[in-house]
């Protein structure tokens, strides 16, 4: 949680998909925008209720979600500080096809579609940036299609644990990743059920490859578990 007041026109103004935008025009946007602080568990909307606009995370974490008609819940997304959602349905002006739900006490910003579509009519650049936005979240989903479908649990649990892998940290041991929400939240996310997820992680302890510690994991061999069922 931030420690300083957060100005709505200032982190809309740090947001990627306004960036480039001029003061005026962040500004404009700002005078639609609502702030709104969400307890942990909180419900932001349901499936099927109407979208009047996005949202915007600055602290905090919001899981999206849906019911299957067996009744089981399949976590689609899990969105940080920075991170928006809602943009594609308010375009289609749908109703919500996700359920919204703070995982822990969270700020949002609130922009309004009245604000999104002045601003769009007023700059071609911004309904580019938009574009590339969307464009850039059904990549995300196709990538997430092809994980379902092409690779097993395991290699879906590997891929999610060495997700933020990067050249600094791409060290053969010492590396601790902690689980962004409950086991049972990141075994829905990955498609699987928290059983299979529990074995999986017992298997690559057992492998010498990973400690579990609650909420972190400790790779112990990383070299082994980027190859470990490739």
């Amino acid at each position: 949680m931030p420690s300083t007041p957060i100005t709505v026109r200032t982190f809309l103004a740090n947001v990627p998909l306004f960036r480039e935008l001029a003061d005026e025009e962040i500004g404009r946007i700002a005078e639609q925008t609502k702030s709104l602080h969400l307890d942990r568990s909180t419900v932001l909307f349901q499936r099927g209720q109407p979208c009047e606009g996005f949202y915007v995370v600055i602290y905090g974490q919001v899981k999206l979600s849906f019911i299957s008609k067996a009744g089981d819940e399949k976590v689609v997304d899990l969105l940080g500080p920075g991170q928006s959602f809602g943009e594609a349905v308010m375009f289609a002006e749908k109703p919500h096809v996700v359920t919204a739900q703070a995982l822990a006490d969270s700020m949002l910003l609130y922009v309004s579609k009245a604000a999104v579509f002045d601003e769009l009519e007023r700059d071609p650049r911004f309904a580019r940036r938009m574009i590339a936005g969307l464009s850039q979240r059904l990549h995300y989903l196709m990538e997430d299609m092809e994980g379902y479908s092409m690779h097993s649990g395991i290699q879906r649990v590997i891929g999610f644990l060495l997700r933020d892998e990067t050249e600094g940290a791409a060290r053969e041991s010492g590396l601790e990743v902690t689980l962004p929400a409950a086991k049972g939240v990141i075994a829905s996310r990955l498609n699987l059920t928290q059983e299979h997820f529990s074995r999986i992680l017992h298997e690559l302890v057992a492998k010498g490859m990973i400690e579990v510690r609650g909420r972190t994991i400790a790779i112990r061999d990383m070299q082994k578990l980027r190859t470990y069922e490739s």
